[in-house]
């Protein structure tokens, strides 16, 4: 079966460059340049992957991954102009997987591809709930709830406890986990790991009164049975 890739740019020379390349790679591709046509595609078609321009008519990029995300989890690479910290944090924390900013290498962004694509391929064996006392997390529907009360997440927490309970007993290292939520390329530092276990916590263990995430001083974090 074919790979499908929605490219939405509205500037006309990279959206054609960019789908040749992609063709040449062997990936079906489909062209938009309207946020709200695109976003149309991207509900109403089940794409491998989107490539998301920010600046678009009728919708903004932004908003546009804000409305996939109350329905899909599509691997999204956000390509854009805008290179400021926030607007990559703001991209990713509603559910971008990867954010690049023009002008870019084509290289570059084919091993973005391709590293977002294995990542959203179903390992052999994998489940899709976990649950661990009264916790449960459904990955499909991208929902969490603790003695059936919902727990408001956002796509890299969410991530990152669905990461931490498919290796329940395993201490992972910050390192590990950056690479497995935020991905090979994200530039940042292993503080970032910190900082989401502290959103976790916040929103479980402090609430609920429970200590679910154990933290082994030198070595990282681990969820145990």
């Amino acid at each position: 079966m074919e790979t499908e890739i929605l490219i939405v740019e509205d500037e006309s020379a990279i959206a054609r460059f960019v789908s040749l390349e992609l063709e040449h790679e062997g990936y079906k591709t489909k062209c938009v340049a309207d946020g709200r046509e695109g976003l149309e595609e991207a509900l109403n078609k089940n794409y491998d992957l989107i490539i998301l321009d920010v600046m678009l008519p009728s919708l903004n990029g932004i908003e546009v991954l804000r409305r996939l995300r109350q329905a899909k989890a599509t691997p999204v690479i956000i390509l854009t102009a805008r290179d400021q910290v926030m607007d990559k944090v703001g991209g990713l924390d509603l559910g971008a997987n990867d954010y690049m900013t023009k002008p870019f290498a084509i290289e570059e962004l084919l091993a973005r591809i391709r590293a977002n694509l294995k990542k959203n391929i179903p390992r052999d064996g994998a489940k899709n709930a976990h649950t661990l006392g009264k916790l449960s997390v459904d990955t499909d529907a991208r929902k969490a709830a603790y003695d059936g009360e919902a727990i408001d997440l956002t796509k890299k927490e969410f991530d990152l406890l669905v990461f931490l309970l498919e290796n329940r007993n395993i201490v992972i290292s910050r390192e590990r986990a950056l690479d497995a939520v935020w991905g090979f390329d994200f530039y940042g530092n292993t503080n970032a790991v910190d900082v989401y276990i502290r959103y976790l916590r916040a929103k479980i263990d402090n609430v609920f009164k429970i200590d679910l995430i154990e933290t082994v001083r030198g070595a990282g974090y681990v969820i145990r049975e």
